[in-house]
């Protein structure tokens, strides 16, 4: 391809333009600022396969961050196998021109299983014994130690929970300036996340807020300089903005009052039951997918949900190809919240009765999408104490449980999931290059990176056929 340049893709996740304010390093550096349209649901899971795919979710088939896998009977969240994501990837049409293109993935998800040259993807080791060590997946196999040796274990536990937090940006950005440096892929994709964390925590308004945005500015340096050394085209853009909530909704309780939802017990804890319930809800962010056994039963379930505070809309199978949601996986309802609402996933009436996984941070586990686990317990007043001393013991080398998360989420002050009602508060796509347009669609993401890959020589369709 003649006119070839490399490209740095950044996922920027959260960032809006009232946080790019905050960012003067990356708003100079990248200088070509548009308007991006998010998908529904606006959530990283569905929005990166849009990206990469040009697709929509009735399409692409990734309906949330996670969803019922009816063949299994189970609710399951943040899988991680490439093969989830239906429809042709940005690097299978260049390669059709360019047998020799590279692809470097840097925590953009659904990671393992594709076909990209060099990946890296957060993977704890689950041990025989129940520990959970902090640790990362690459290939080739071989540039785990490489990364290791230079940046140390990948942090998890400050990439996700109540300890989130800068660090796991710095590994991250420092991972993808080895990488792009060292290996010299075509296209490297970085995913960013640390404007979620105090966002959700804090509120989009909050102080707190604007700091991460200035922190987040000052890491990314590296990769910036990086890039504009080796004449790189440098794209930033983000899946969704963070919106100020204050009500989270407990859908499943409702749906549990009203008599369809089900649970069993074992140990003196109750667990979803999915298999019996009539109608139960897959929480995630500001929208829920709503699996009703009977159709007979649709109407019935739709006005409990109409009937509980904090449910702005209620889509039926007739709305959901006009809103991107035509999918075998979705449910047979989808929910989405008021403003200032979200919905938990939480299911028990008796808090004495709630799993145990209920207070950790556990995100396989749960059937639904828990943003209390961004915080220590605020109810605890030795909640830190607790947990220092499970880190002892695991230190040790006994068995323990991090009881740090609270049975509720009134403290929660951020959310996303729902198409924006301004420009201030969506997504947002930046380029070190002139874009030709101040508004894209998300589904004109995989076109851009394309064109300025190529240099304009090959472009791709919304559809995946040659333009």
């Amino acid at each position: 391809m003649s006119g070839s340049k490399r490209v740095i893709a950044m996922d920027v996740a959260g960032l809006t333009p009232r946080l790019l304010a905050h960012m003067p390093r990356l708003s100079s550096a990248l200088s070509s600022h548009a308007t991006l349209g998010a998908v529904l649901p606006a959530v990283t899971c569905s929005a990166q396969a849009t990206f990469l795919t040009g697709l929509s979710p009735t399409e692409h088939g990734i309906v949330a961050n996670g969803w019922y896998f009816r063949d299994q009977g189970e609710v399951l969240f943040w899988r991680q196998h490439n093969a989830l994501v239906e429809g042709r990837k940005l690097w299978d049409h260049l390669r059709e021109h360019d047998p020799e293109f590279t692809v470097a993935n840097i925590c953009w998800w659904y990671a393992m299983g594709a076909d990209t040259d060099w990946t890296v993807t957060p993977r704890p080791v689950y041990h025989a014994d129940g520990r959970k060590d902090q640790d990362c997946y690459t290939r080739p196999p071989e540039l785990h130690d490489e990364l290791e040796e230079r940046f140390g274990v990948f942090p998890l536990f400050r990439y996700w929970g109540p300890l989130a937090g800068i660090e796991s940006t710095r590994w991250i950005v420092s991972a993808a300036t080895h990488v792009f440096a060292a290996k010299s892929p075509d296209l490297t994709l970085v995913y960013l996340p640390h404007l979620d964390y105090d966002l959700q925590r804090f509120g989009p308004d909050s102080p707190e807020a604007a700091r991460a945005a200035i922190a987040l500015d000052a890491e990314i340096e590296p990769l910036l300089a990086a890039g504009q050394a080796a004449g790189a085209v440098m794209v930033a853009l983000s899946e969704y903005g963070i919106t100020a909530v204050d009500h989270p909704v407990d859908i499943n309780r409702r749906l549990r009052e009203a008599g369809f939802l089900e649970v069993y017990e074992q140990a003196g804890m109750e667990y979803l039951d999915p298999w019996m319930s009539r109608a139960f809800a897959v929480s995630d962010h500001q929208i829920a997918h709503v699996y009703v056994r009977d159709d007979d039963e649709l109407d019935a379930v739709r006005a409990v949900l109409e009937a509980t505070p904090g449910v702005e809309h209620v889509l039926g199978r007739a709305d959901l190809a006009a809103h991107g949601l035509d999918h075998e996986r979705s449910g047979e309802l989808v929910v989405l919240a008021a403003p200032r609402a979200w919905f938990t996933y939480y299911y028990w009436t008796d808090d004495d009765r709630a799993p145990d996984f209920a207070r950790i941070v556990e995100i396989h586990r749960k059937p639904g999408y828990d943003p209390a686990e961004l915080l220590f317990d605020p109810h605890d007043r030795l909640v830190k104490l607790r947990a220092a001393s499970a880190l002892v013991r695991k230190k040790i080398g006994l068995r323990y449980t991090m009881r740090v998360v609270a049975l509720e989420a009134d403290d929660i002050r951020g959310s996303h999931g729902l198409l924006p009602r301004s420009a201030a508060d969506g997504p947002v796509l930046l380029c070190s290059e002139p874009l030709g347009k101040d508004i894209y669609r998300a589904d004109e993401v995989m076109g851009v990176l394309a064109g300025l890959l190529t240099g304009g020589d090959v472009t791709v369709s919304r559809s995946g056929d040659r333009a």
